[in-house]
């Protein structure tokens, strides 16, 4: 069909569309509300292509409106390609050299997690991978059918890995070694009636298609990742499907690691975990606490950051990810200073993702915990915490792995039981001490079993896992000066890393709520002091500025009750510092709290009778001229 225009004479000409449709191009573009990213002039035109794809005609045919991308030409002209030779010429040429040196800094780049890919390009950069040339053999670039097959084929003898017999006799000797018929699963064994029980369905938490398409929902609905993991088991609590997952088919979007519950372990073991995790991921050590955080600052800088990177984009939302019970909405509640996520020492407390606004550009969202079906035992799951104590059947058989990590003195110490032969021994003892007993005095070991896994999964009982590099035993001094000094060189390397993002801890601030033993207490790494009062000059000039001119991001409710405690190299001890008050609102007015007035002495409490009484006592009666000046 010739393209043609709807009437005679010149082209109508169109004026500014001030109307605010969402399929108006020329709308304005700011004040928008709940709008993140607006249509494009060009996803317009292609909507209304979809709706209008035809011309528009009366009822004698004449064309009315033309169809959207529909020239206005005179009726009957049939449409001319211009004769010319660019049509045939290469529009743009690139050497080869250039395309293989901007391919590996691509690669890079998005192979270094410290470095951020603002805005890719959109050329088709993805057919520069040769990842799909090495999936499979191809055995037709070397052997043809003709040349393996039929009347010409060229092949005597099969292609084979070994020469003689004698190669082959090795290779067989080799496999007879490695043979073992525990891994054997064709054998054919004798039945002798004992057979693997059921696993008990509790065991599948957070493994259901319900908890893993909430993730995805996470996962598509965030620009930034935080993988949370606890501090005394980083690597157990650390999926690592979901970042080979993040790093092939989610490669835009930026993960970082938060080692959070750093309370509970050593402050030198925290160190050696940043240093170790930063070599993959960017990291911050993190404890979650309304009163006395730490990392929060470091967290809130490094969102900011990535807020001024995202300059384009109108908001940006930050995932939490991770294994159920490691303090994802924890993080939330310290970054907001109140409660906003319900929080529980069980796993499973949050069933949906929810967001949460952090400040007027930055969103959180809070994901359930997620795990991913692996190989592991029904006892790294319970001590894991991803399974709840309550639901377990037999929670007798989980106990002998916990007085197997944790050292005797802290058993003791805890239970107060001082010696004991074996599991159901301890679980005797603690039981008479607690006097969990049942009818005839015997000893309720499940109870005393349930207990001693809720004081494990809460963190009442010491432990972490030891990091690289000081796995030798104590005697050998010159193994561990090589590995002290290896330790360092690593150190200063994520140190080095950090530096780039402007994140650099004061692990001296952290406040260790166990009590650990002499020789678990080791000395921390030196760290870069003059960073850290860089860092320190720079949020008190931030301060200051936001008390002169409210800037966007501080007026959000992002709540400031409590800051983070510093330490006194005077003293060399962690002071706390407590911030500005916080400011209530009400109907009067904004006011502050200063200070709570004492008690009266001997008041005694009132009855909700006596308290109803008087609350009617001293309401205003609309009686007389009360009722006028009440009512109206």
């Amino acid at each position: 069909m010739p393209k043609v225009r709807s009437s005679g004479g010149p082209p109508r000409r169109e004026g500014f569309n001030r109307s605010n449709h969402s399929l108006n191009a020329e709308r304005p573009k700011e004040g928008l509300k709940g709008v993140a990213h607006p249509r494009t002039k060009a996803t317009i035109n292609r909507l209304q292509m979809y709706r209008n794809f035809k011309a528009k005609r009366d009822r004698r045919g004449k064309i009315v409106t033309p169809a959207p991308f529909q020239e206005r030409v005179a009726s009957g002209t049939v449409a001319r390609v211009e004769p010319s030779v660019k049509w045939y010429g290469n529009s743009r040429v690139i050497s080869q050299n250039a395309l293989q040196k901007f391919q590996e800094e691509m690669g890079n780049a998005i192979r270094d997690p410290y470095k951020v890919v603002l805005k890719p390009t959109e050329l088709p950069i993805t057919l520069l991978n040769e990842s799909a040339k090495y999936q499979k053999v191809h055995l037709l670039d070397t052997e043809s059918f003709e040349s393996t097959f039929g009347k010409k084929k060229q092949r005597k003898r099969p292609n084979l890995s070994v020469r003689d017999y004698e190669d082959m006799s090795k290779v067989v000797d080799e496999q007879v070694e490695q043979y073992s018929q525990d891994k054997d699963n064709d054998l054919v064994r004798e039945d002798d009636g004992v057979k693997d029980a059921v696993r008990d369905w509790v065991f599948g938490a957070g493994q259901s298609k319900r908890i893993w398409n909430e993730l995805h929902k996470v996962v598509d609905s965030s620009d930034v990742l935080l993988q949370v993991l606890d501090a005394r088991d980083p690597l157990g609590t650390r999926s690592k499907f979901i970042e080979e997952f993040l790093r092939k088919e989610k490669p835009h979007k930026h993960l970082f690691l938060v080692l959070n519950k750093v309370d509970l372990v050593p402050t030198w073991v925290t160190q050696r975990w940043v240093a170790i995790l930063s070599q993959e991921y960017p990291t911050i050590a993190f404890h979650a606490s309304l009163t006395h955080p730490f990392g929060k600052g470091a967290l809130i800088n490094l969102l900011r950051q990535l807020g001024k990177l995202h300059i384009d984009k109108r908001q940006i939302s930050v995932g939490f990810i991770g294994y159920p019970n490691v303090g994802k909405s924890s993080v939330i509640n310290t970054l907001r200073s109140k409660k906003v996520c319900n929080v529980a020492p069980i796993a499973g407390e949050t069933k949906v993702w929810q967001y949460i606004t952090l400040m007027k550009r930055i969103f959180l969202i809070d994901c359930p915990g997620v795990v991913y079906p692996s190989a592991e035992t029904d006892t790294e799951k319970v001590l894991k915490g991803v399974v709840r104590v309550e639901l377990v059947t037999n929670p007798e058989d989980y106990v002998t792995e916990v007085l197997r990590r944790v050292r005797r003195e802290y058993i003791a110490r805890m239970y107060k039981v001082s010696e004991w032969e074996d599991t159901q021994n301890f679980l005797e003892q603690v039981a008479k001490k607690t006097g969990k007993l049942l009818k005839g005095g015997e000893p309720d070991t499940t109870v005393v079993a349930r207990m001693v896994l809720n004081d494990w999964q809460r963190g009442k009982l010491p432990f972490y896992t030891i990091p690289e590099g000081y796995e030798t035993p104590a005697g050998q001094k010159e193994s561990q000066e090589d590995e002290k000094s290896e330790t360092q060189s690593q150190t200063s390397e994520s140190v080095k890393k950090g530096r780039e993002l402007k994140q650099v801890q004061d692990f001296r601030k952290i406040r260790v709520n166990l009590e650990f033993e002499d020789d678990e207490i080791k000395e921390l790494d030196t760290m870069d002091l003059k960073v850290l009062e860089e860092q320190k000059k720079e949020r008190l000039e931030r301060k200051k500025n936001e008390k002169q001119m409210e800037d966007e991001e501080s007026s959000s409710g992002l709540s400031d009750v409590y800051s983070e405690d510093e330490f006194d190299e005077a003293s060399g001890r962690v002071v706390r510092k407590r911030g500005k008050k916080a400011e209530i609102a009400t109907s009067c007015g904004n006011f502050t709290v200063e200070d709570l007035a004492p008690a009266l002495p001997g008041k005694e409490k009132m009855t909700a009778k006596a308290r109803r009484a008087l609350q009617r006592s001293l309401k205003r009666k609309k009686v007389g001229s009360n009722f006028y000046e009440v009512a109206n």
